[in-house]
C-alpha cells in the first residue's frame, strides 16, 4: 500500500480549534435550470459527470450554494450534497462513496488512519469561519451573558435535573431544557472539546443532527438553551436570542462578522472545511473544476449564507496547492 499524503493547507484559528458540525439527511441533487453565468472556476469547457458530497450540516449552506452556482455553469454535471454530519460524512468518504466531504472540525486521527488504510490520499481545504452560537428563547430575560465555566455547569451531566437557579443566583427556579447537535456532528465534537472537556453532556438533552430541530426546540420553550452554527442563528435571529460569551480577556462578546474573524469571539470561533480525494481531483475533470470553483467562489458565497470569509490570500494559497495535484 502506498503511503498517504495529507496536505493541511491552513492553520487553525485560535488555540483550541478542534471543531464540529452537524447533520440530517438532505440532498441538492437536482440540476438547476440552464442559465450559465460567468462565475470563475468552472471554466469554459462543458463537462459531464456526477459529484457526490456529504458531511457537516453547518457547512451545508455553503456547499449547497456552490453546487447550485456550479451547475448553472456546468448543467451536465450533477452535484449531490448530503448532510449526514461531519462524522457520517467521513465514514462515506472513507468508504469511497463520495469525492468530497464537508467538516466543521479537522479530521480526527482515527479517520485519517482509516483513510490511510483504504489507500485514500486527501487534501484539506478551509472554506470560511464560523462562530458556534449559544441561543436561548426570546422570552428569556435573565440570561444576558455566560462564562465558559457557566456553560460547563449548564451542559455537563451531574446526575440531577438542573434549574436556572442552579447556574446563577437570582435566576428562575425553572427546569432547563437542552438542545444540542447529535454526536455525529462536528459541532458537537467542537463543543465537547472546548466546553465539556470530553465529559458527558446532560442526559436530558435533546440531540439532533438537524439544526432546524434545535431551533424549533429553543423557540418552543421559554426555558430552553441550545447551540449551532452562526449561519443558522442569523437565519433564525428573529426567533431566538443569542448569548454573549465571556472570553479570556473578560469581555462578553456576541458572535458577529468582526468578532468571529478576529477571534475575539472565543473559544467558540472556528474554521469550516471540505476535504477532497486527491485521486478524484486528478482523474475526474468535473471534480477538479468543482473543487477549484469552490475555492474561487467560497469568499462571496460563504458571506451570502451567513459565514465569514477567509483572507483572500488563503484562498489563493489553497488554489496553488490544488494545481500541484494535477
Amino acid at each position: 500500500m502506498k503511503p498517504v499524503k495529507v496536505l493541511t493547507l491552513s492553520a487553525l484559528v485560535g488555540s483550541a480549534l478542534v471543531l464540529g458540525a452537524c447533520g440530517g439527511n438532505a440532498d441538492t441533487g437536482t440540476k438547476t435550470e440552464d442559465g450559465a453565468g460567468d462565475q470563475a472556476g468552472a471554466g469554459d469547457a462543458q463537462l459531464q459527470g456526477e459529484i457526490s458530497i456529504d458531511g457537516s450540516s453547518t457547512v451545508y449552506p455553503i456547499a449547497e450554494a456552490v453546487a447550485e452556482e456550479f451547475m448553472l455553469e456546468q448543467p451536465d454535471v450533477k452535484v449531490t450534497v448530503g448532510l449526514s454530519g461531519t462524522g457520517g460524512g467521513f465514514e462515506k468518504f472513507i468508504a469511497g462513496e463520495t469525492q468530497l466531504t464537508n467538516a466543521s472540525r479537522p479530521i480526527k486521527d482515527e479517520e485519517a488512519k482509516a483513510l490511510a488504510d483504504a489507500g485514500i490520499e486527501y487534501t484539506e481545504l478551509e472554506l470560511a469561519y464560523d462562530g458556534l452560537s449559544v441561543v436561548v428563547n426570546k422570552d428569556n430575560d435573565w440570561v444576558d451573558q455566560l462564562t465558559v465555566d457557566e456553560l460547563k455547569k449548564l451542559w455537563l451531566d451531574n446526575g440531577s435535573t438542573k434549574k436556572w437557579s442552579d447556574i446563577r443566583e437570582g435566576w428562575p427556579e425553572e427546569e432547563i431544557k437542552f438542545y444540542s447537535p447529535g454526536t455525529d456532528s462536528g459541532t458537537f465534537d467542537y463543543f465537547d472539546e472546548v466546553i465539556l472537556d470530553g465529559g458527558q453532556i446532560d442526559k436530558s438533552a435533546t440531540l439532533s443532527e438537524d439544526d432546524n430541530v434545535l431551533v424549533q426546540g429553543v423557540t418552543g420553550d421559554a426555558n430552553a438553551i441550545g447551540y449551532f452554527g452562526y449561519a443558522y442563528y442569523l437565519e433564525n435571529k428573529d426567533n431566538v436570542k443569542v448569548v454573549p460569551i465571556v472570553n479570556e480577556a473578560g469581555d462578553a462578546v456576541e458572535p458577529n462578522h468582526e468578532t468571529i474573524e478576529s477571534g475575539e469571539y472565543a473559544p467558540l470561533s472556528r474554521p469550516l472545511f471540505t476535504y477532497v480525494s486527491n485521486a478524484a481531483f486528478a482523474d475526474d475533470e468535473a471534480v477538479a473544476a468543482y473543487t477549484q470553483f469552490t475555492l474561487e467562489n467560497a469568499s462571496v458565497l460563504a458571506e451570502d449564507v451567513g459565514y465569514v470569509s477567509l483572507p483572500e490570500e488563503k484562498y489563493t494559497e489553497q488554489l496553488e496547492t490544488l494545481e500541484g495535484l494535477k
